[in-house]
């Protein structure tokens, strides 16, 4: 488990990509885990979003938003530096 944990609701698009993948190659001080659903009921339908240590992070597009996850990763990981 790492010491920044991302979130991910199966359903929501910014799956389309392999975010897991990227995340856990370029951090390898973080944990993805892709869940079934974090209970935040049509937001998925909506917009591209993570959990990022219990903070929503989301964009317009997956781009954007995986540079919004890339920056609280950033910010989350600064405690520890």
């Amino acid at each position: 488990m790492g010491i920044v944990v991302v979130e991910l609701c199966e359903s929501n698009e910014i799956n389309n990509v392999e975010i897991e993948a990227i995340i856990e190659s370029e951090y390898p001080e973080v944990a993805v885990l892709v869940n079934e659903c974090l209970s935040f009921c049509g937001f998925c339908r909506f917009k591209p979003y993570a959990m990022v240590n219990g903070k929503r992070v989301s964009g317009k597009t997956t781009d954007e938003c995986l540079v919004r996850i890339r920056a609280a990763i950033e910010e989350e990981l600064s405690f520890y530096q």
